[in-house]
């Protein structure tokens, strides 16, 4: 368990660092394509565990995809992921999002996280790096019919899948995201 712990500290202290220096874009096109492709999957997979996904996505005005979110924590926490914006069911852009929290917390964990807009004003919200989730936003687990009954918030639903890990917490933090076209 005390390697656990020194783990997930290591892995916090190098997450602001990894964000930071990095951009929503990966750097090669090989690493472009494998955020591509594990965007699709997801979607695939979350569309299996709820047919009426495809619906809410198809009414939304874009959507983000984030197959891939690393979550861990030690007090502090910290998360991370890149994706892919769609606007009308086409890929246009790269983003991430970054994510700080504090309190009782303990543990790691990877998601897979779907971001529905309502609106053009939160998908330009969105764009412009002006979209940030605080700790009250709720997010809707992914299983059958679960999309249909999220409620959007100031124009945006949040839905997750695919948790794998173990974190045990009791935080306060928030959520940041970035944009940059294709």
């Amino acid at each position: 368990m005390k390697l656990f712990s020194v783990v997930c500290a290591a892995s916090l202290a190098a997450l602001p660092l990894a964000a930071c220096s990095s951009t929503p874009t990966p750097k090669t096109t090989e690493k472009q394509a494998d955020v591509k492709a594990d965007a699709m999957a997801a979607l695939d997979r979350a569309k299996l565990e709820d047919p009426t996904l495809t619906a809410r996505l198809n009414e939304a005005a874009a959507y983000a995809v984030f197959p891939k979110v690393g979550k861990g924590a030690a007090g502090v926490g910290g998360a991370y992921g890149r994706g892919v914006l769609f606007e009308h069911g086409t890929m246009v852009g790269y983003c991430d999002l970054m994510q700080a929290t504090v309190g009782a917390q303990l543990g790691g964990q990877s998601y897979t996280e779907i971001i529905c807009f309502e609106t053009q004003a939160a998908v330009d919200k969105f764009k412009q790096g002006d979209l940030a989730l605080d700790a009250q936003a709720s997010a809707v687990a992914i299983k059958s019919g679960a999309s249909r009954n999220a409620r959007y918030d100031d124009g945006v639903a949040v839905l997750t899948s695919n948790e794998k890990g173990l974190m045990a917490e009791a935080s306060v933090g928030g959520q940041k995201f970035r944009f940059q076209p294709m």
